[in-house]
């Protein structure tokens, strides 16, 4: 119930603003802003996340952007990650300044291992087979619907900062392997499913307005 109380509240807010956009746009002949983004966050730790923020309306932008950690070894745990989504943004002053919502949809393919497998614990699998936890690891796909949180500040006529983060529900589909065998530890037939509402998107974007 609350997942789809969430995707209706998402779908509503975008609803919304895009029926607000078409509105204001009829009326509207100015240049619309169109910005390039890559969030330097994680830059420092190879990862690369980069996105583009188009102006709909004086309040309203959607953004597109591409997540790739390429890492199949990072510290000790599989770290590999490729995810795209879609945004539509609500600015409460005007698009590219201060305070703003937004509702986001994402889709990644992962092969990682989870943050709650980093330790030693012994794992028992279903058929009483002992293993310890940071020997495995999860490979899959997870589709993600959130809402966005942040703030952009203006630095220059062209360059903005912009600092957001994102909380929604990610439903995941993976298969488990331990990582010393090579074999999987659970024992669905296909695919693990598993869902939970968790912070899944976040960081700091450097953004330069091309017009």
């Amino acid at each position: 119930m609350k997942y789809k109380l969430l995707a209706s509240g998402l779908l509503a807010l975008l609803s919304i603003g895009t029926l607000t956009a078409q509105e204001q746009e009829q009326g509207q002949t100015n240049e619309k802003g169109l910005y390039i983004k890559a969030n330097v966050a994680f830059v420092p730790i190879g990862i690369l996340n980069v996105a583009v923020e188009k102006q709909l309306s004086p309040k309203y932008t959607i953004q597109g952007d591409v997540f790739i950690s390429p890492w199949k070894s990072f510290a000790g745990h599989e770290l590999q990650m490729y995810s795209v989504s879609a945004e539509g943004r609500y600015y409460f002053k005007e698009a590219f300044k201060h305070w703003y919502l937004g509702a986001n949809i994402g889709i990644s393919a992962f092969n990682l291992q989870k943050w709650n497998y980093w330790n030693n614990k012994v794992f028992v699998t279903d058929s009483g087979e002992t293993l310890i936890n940071s020997n495995l690891y999860q490979k899959g796909y997870s589709i993600a619907l959130g809402i966005t949180g942040g703030y952009q500040f203006q630095l220059s006529e062209r360059w903005n900062l912009d600092i957001y983060a994102t909380i929604g529900t990610s439903q995941g589909f993976y298969k488990g392997y331990d990582r010393s065998t090579g074999k999987r530890y659970d024992v669905a037939e296909k695919f693990n499913k598993s869902g939970e509402i968790i912070p899944y998107r976040g960081g700091v974007m450097i953004s330069y307005k091309l017009k």
